[in-house]
Parts: structure tokens; sequence; C-alpha cells
């Protein structure tokens, strides 16, 4: 599935598919003691507690120190948390129905067989290995027969409708593709249209600041990434010498690449990549590449308007192009499809491909089982069909009933913080609230999901079908160029514990798969839940309103709605959580201090705002939901449910980190880490101070709290 670049997306990734989702009443109070259930099944716990903590000083480690010290992080992960928890539980599930219905038989279903046989085909080691690198022999002659540059237009769009993107971990999340990266989208300012996007892409490293960081663990990485796509080429069958030469020229474009391209947090503002255009103007800022011989390759051949996200990477697409051989292109088109296609090659270039991307760049040790990236590959691929055969097994109408209640009381709880804010004019107020009442919500899965019709899977093909699943992907996303904009779409699988916002369909979903504790539990107290999973559902809704979000009117359009006054008070704020979340430190060097890890404030701070208001909003949620209510048992456990709310939340960011892992996401990743998850927001709110006793100058109460919504 294709994410679309301004999805706000609640996690810290697109966590691995897999659960069983709630589909009962809650039971408001239970009797006290059931929250002492293990940590181990994802319950809230006292377990998890670190009663030598003081939550005033840390109330992360409060919260999370006894989970951390039971749960060390497996082998073959770089992060262990709740979330991952969850999704191993969701994924036994997937695990459990594929294994079922990849066995032939009269009774499978269409559905359960195309999931059947596409999940088979990736099971087949022992095929995999005899058939060596033969299914790729059609793709790597077609790269070498090409004669000119101009060539490459049509090889370009075959390798995209081959789904070539950071295919390492078969990340849901669409990594750039090869070259450039280009898909369709609601057009930013004129959201009932889907438009032509042509975006910046064609690098290997994860982030296009990874070839540029000049301290001592980049720099290492970068020999580690050329040495990787060396071993590549060898295994691949070129000679040491030869390897080398052309993991030289992929480096070199890369760089050239990379150096053109917009930084993570540049690409923050959408303002940044809106830039409709002509294709004439696409065609003046790289005339070497014969665009309208893309778009006819591509399906698309009638195109006239597109937007550009990055002009200048264009531009620099352009230099690149001239500066390069045929044959170095050669190169670099080789290199990109032995990266996309590792997962499913021998064992070796699977094994080198973890060796670099998981290893020396996250600190996992050893190999997912394979069922486990199987399972993976299968929800990437065909995740709508594999979502309806989890969904009918584990989701029911009365726990989507009792999701849809929690929506609508944070729904109000936010439409009355915004009628209070005091640095908000009535005006501004006044379209916050109207967008607010225009966000659609969704629940589970998709309504009409997508059939991967011209999917046909072949047991003995499973590159075949990990490219056939691509096809369908690019040729659905250009399919709705020019038609109504289709609001029941996904952009997650349902088994995905993740949910997001979308400002262009203003909407927020919520998979299946997150409807599980420790986000949702029915035999548990309403404080609890509205801490974890009503704080899921605060972070999204508060999306619409964060730095990104804000820019978007209810109909989804790139507008502002804000008067100069109210607009110039909300980056005061914002700029308050940009300096508080610069000070966090992720990665310590004993030896020196200018390679410390720090948060990037700016990178994260629409993850930060939504986190900060979405725990508030579902606190006041939870007041409104206890007035004129006696408290049936008053504490539960020792705990008041002011406090129980706040370790509700605090559970859902339980987590153990790799070094590596912890240095790559506050480098990449727009959700900070998952300590400063918790502690960043709870300092900022004085309900939390005043719930746990906390006194002035202690470290969760600081001098100078940050506020927005």
């Amino acid at each position: 599935m294709n994410l679309l670049r301004f999805l706000r997306i609640w996690g810290i990734a697109l966590a691995v598919p897999g659960g069983v989702a709630f589909g009962q009443t809650v039971t408001p109070v239970p009797s006290a003691g059931a929250a002492s259930k293990s940590a181990s099944d994802g319950r809230f716990s006292l377990d998890a507690l670190d009663r030598m903590a003081d939550p005033c000083v840390d109330f992360y480690q409060y919260a999370c120190g006894g989970w951390q010290a039971k749960n060390p992080i497996p082998s073959d992960r770089s992060r262990w948390g709740s979330f991952d928890g969850l999704a191993e539980r969701n994924q036994n599930v997937l695990h459990e129905i594929l294994e079922k219905v990849a066995v032939p038989s009269p009774g499978r279903s269409p559905l359960e067989a195309k999931v059947g046989d596409y999940y088979a085909a990736c099971m087949d080691e022992q095929g995999i290995e005899a058939r060596g690198l033969t299914p790729l022999a059609p793709e790597l002659s077609r790269i070498a027969a090409l004669k000119t540059k101009a060539d490459l237009a049509e090889q370009i769009a075959h390798m995209h409708l081959l789904g070539l993107k950071d295919g390492t971990q078969f990340a849901a999340q669409g990594r750039q593709k090869v070259l450039f990266d280009f898909q369709a989208a609601q057009d930013d300012k004129d959201a009932t249209q889907v438009i032509a996007v042509a975006d910046a892409g064609g690098i290997g490293l994860p982030d296009r600041d990874d070839y540029f960081r000049t301290d001592p663990t980049a720099t290492e990485k970068r020999v580690q990434y050329l040495a990787h796509v060396q071993k590549m080429f060898e295994l691949a069958g070129d000679k040491p010498a030869q390897a080398a030469a052309n993991a030289r020229v992929v480096m070199d474009i890369e760089v050239a690449l990379a150096k053109v391209s917009l930084t993570r947090t540049d690409r923050r503002d959408p303002q940044r990549l809106y830039h409709k255009m002509p294709l004439s103007e696409l065609e003046a800022l790289s005339p070497s590449f014969p665009w309208k011989r893309y778009l006819a390759a591509v399906g698309i051949p009638n195109t006239q308007t597109l937007n550009v996200h990055e002009p200048d990477f264009f531009k620099g697409l352009e230099v690149a192009l001239k500066a390069h051989t045929l044959d170095q292109w050669k190169t670099y088109l080789r290199w990109h499809l032995l990266h996309f296609s590792a997962p499913l090659l021998p064992k070796a270039l699977a094994d080198e491909s973890f060796d670099f991307y998981q290893r020396k760049l996250t600190g996992a040790k050893e190999q997912r089982a394979r069922w486990k990236r199987c399972v993976a590959f299968t929800d990437v691929g065909l995740g709508e069909v594999l979502g309806q055969l989890f969904v009918d097994r584990t989701f029911g109408e009365d726990g989507k009933k009792r999701m849809l209640t929690l929506v609508v009381n944070l729904e109000k709880a936010l439409e009355k913080d915004i009628q209070g804010l005091d640095w908000m004019g009535d005006e501004t107020k006044r379209q916050a609230i109207a967008k607010l009442k225009a966000i659609e919500n969704k629940i589970g899965s998709p309504e009409k999901p997508r059939d991967y019709a011209s999917v046909k899977p072949r047991r003995d093909a499973p590159l075949g079908n990990l490219f056939a699943a691509g096809e369908y992907d690019l040729r659905w996303q250009l399919g709705r160029i020019g038609k109504p904009v289709d609001k029941g779409e996904w952009q997650m699988s349902p088994p995905t514990v993740n949910a997001y916002y979308d400002p262009q369909m203003n909407n927020i979903n919520f998979p299946a798969g997150i409807l599980q504790p420790p986000f949702f539990d029915r035999t548990i107290d309403d404080a609890v839940n509205y801490g974890a999973i009503g704080g899921v559902i605060g972070h999204e809704l508060t999306h619409g309103f964060d730095d990104q979000g804000r820019q978007y009117d209810p109909a989804g359009n790139l507008r502002d709605w804000w008067t100069p006054e109210d607009g110039k008070r909300f980056e005061e704020r914002a700029a308050c959580l940009v300096k508080e979340y610069n000070g966090f430190s992720v990665i310590k060097d004993p030896k020196d201090p200018k390679n410390d890890v720090n948060l990037n404030g700016k990178l994260t701070l629409g993850e930060n705002a939504a986190d900060n208001g979405g725990l508030r909003i579902a606190y006041l949620a939870l007041m409104e939901s206890l007035q004129g209510k006696k408290p049936a048992a008053g504490k539960i456990d020792g705990f008041t449910p002011e406090q129980r709310v706040f370790l509700g939340w605090g559970q859902v960011w339980c987590a153990n980190y790799t070094d590596a892992a912890a240095r790559r996401q506050a480098l990449t990743n727009e959700h900070s880490v998952s300590k400063y998850r918790v502690n960043g927001v709870v300092q900022n709110m004085p309900e939390f101070q005043r719930a746990f006793g906390c006194k002035t100058k202690q470290p969760m109460v600081p001098e100078n709290a940050c506020r927005i919504w």
C-alpha cells in the first residue's frame, strides 16, 4: 500500500501486522485487582511498574521499569515494546489463518486461495534456493539490453510497475522508488481531484542525510553500505574488482540524488511540496528524461498536469543523467533490482541484506523466522484480502460501537478545549470547530476492500507474485486520476497495529489490529482505556490541528483559515515544543559530547503536538464521563482514576531499544522515542502533577511547560 506523504501516523512506524481485536462491550469498572494481569498478554499490569522510581522524577521509569526488566529485546528485533507485543500476537493469528489456507483444497474460497498461494510461495525456501537468480534473469536481461539513455524512461516505468522500492523488510509504507517516486494523490489545493505526483527518490540508504552526516557512526555506516552493495554484486556473479567499482558507481549516483533532495524536516511543510505544473514545465526541469515515454509506459499517456513535490530534485536529476554513462545507469538499476528482490532470493542474498539493513543499521541480531517474514510479505502484497480473513475472525460490531462512543466523547472534549483556548480568537475557533465537525471516523476495515483481481499467485514464483502485487498497486493508484475521490480508501491493512489521520480526506482511521490490549481492554476500568485508546483517538484528532494538519481546511484543501494573529500565537506555542524536545537526549557519547544524539524537535513537532493534545483531550473526556457518577470502588489497586489515565498512557509506550535503533529513530523518525512520548507529555500537564502530588522543580514539573491544545 502507498502512504500519502502527510499521513499523520500514530506509532513509530507501520507496525508489523497481526492480532485479535476486541469485539465485546466494555465493563465500566471491574472489581479491584482486575488490572493485575500479566504484562505478557499486553494488558495493563501492576507488574510493569517500577515502585522504586518516583513518578515525579521519571514517570516513564515508574510506569514501565518493571516491564522493561522483564522484556528484553528478542534477538530478531532492534526494538521491543507494547506495540511489538501486540503486533506479534496479531501475527500469530495471521500465521494460523495462512497456514490453513496455504494447503490446497476444494473448500478454499477464491480469497483464501489467493493469499494462501502467495504465502506458500514465500515459504518455499527449498524452491527459492533451487531457482537461484533465475527469476531475475528476464529483468537483468531487460536492463542489459538498454541502448540509449532515452530508453531509461520505459525501464524506470517498468521497474516502478514492479513496485520497486525498499523491500528489505516488506515495509508497508513504500520507500522511495528507483530513480524517483511517482504516484497519484489528491490535489492539495483541490481535494476533490486526484492528480499525478512526481517526487524525489532513488536512494538506497534509509535517509538522504545518511549520505552527508559527519559523525563517526554515520561515516562508518557509509563504509558498510559500500561494502554491502559490493557484496550483493558479488553474490549476483560479479568479480570482486568489478563489484567494488559497481558499488562506487551506485554510491556516486545516490549521493548526487540525495544532494538535491529535501531533508525530512523540510518535507514536513506541505507548502514546500506543492508545485502544480503542466507537463511541459517538468520536461523543462529534466529535458534529458523523455517524460511522455515514461507516462505512456506507466499507463497514463494523457497526463498533462502534475504536482512536482521537489522541482530542484528534478533539476538535479538532469545533471545526474548527463554526468553518468548508460552503463553506469545500468549498474544503478541492477543494484536496486537486487536490493528490492533480496528477501525472496536465495539465503546468501537475503542474509546479506539483513546483515546491513537490520543488523548494522538497527542492531537486530538474527533474521526473523521465515513464517514471520512471509506473513508480513503477504500483508504488504495483499493486505486488504488478508485483512478480510482477519476481521472475519477477530472483529465484532460491539467493539466498533464502543470505539465510536469513545471517539464521540473525545470529539466533544476537543470542541470544549478549543472553545476555552485563551490564545485563539473567535473567528479561528469557529473555523476550527467546523473542521472538527467535518472529521469522518473509520474503524476496523474498509467497507469495500480491494480484490487484487490481476494478482494470480503462483506457488513457485514468490518474486513474480511480488512484482504482480506491485503492478496492481501502482495501476490502481494511477487509475484514480480524474475520478471522484473515494473517502472509503484505507492506507493501512486491517491487522496493522497503528492509526492515522489523513488531512486531505479529513478523517481518522483505526484498523482492527490496534483495538485490543494494551490500547483497549474490555476487562478494565474506563480510566485506563481513556489513557490508552483514548490517547490514540485524541492524538489522531489533534493531528488535524498540528503544524501540518492546521494548514488544511475542513474539505482537505491546503488553505490558510487562521487569522494572522492566531497563526502567530500557534507558532509561538509550537516553538516551545520544538525547544523542549530538542533538549531530550537519546544517546550520550561519554568520550565526545559532540556525538550525542538528541531528538529533533522540528522533525517530531507534529507527533509531539498530537501526543500532548491527545492525552489532554482524553483526560478531559474521562473527567466529563465521570461527572455526576459515584466511583464504584474509589481507588483501584491503590490508584485514583486521575492516576490511572496516566498509567494507561505510560504503559502503551513501554519499550526497550538497541542503541542503534534509538539513534536511527531520533535522527530519521517523526515520532519521539517512547520515553519522551510519555515524559514529554506528562511534564506539560498540571493535571498529572496534581494527580501524583509532584512538587515545583521536580523533573516532571518544568519551569516552562508547553501547551498548544
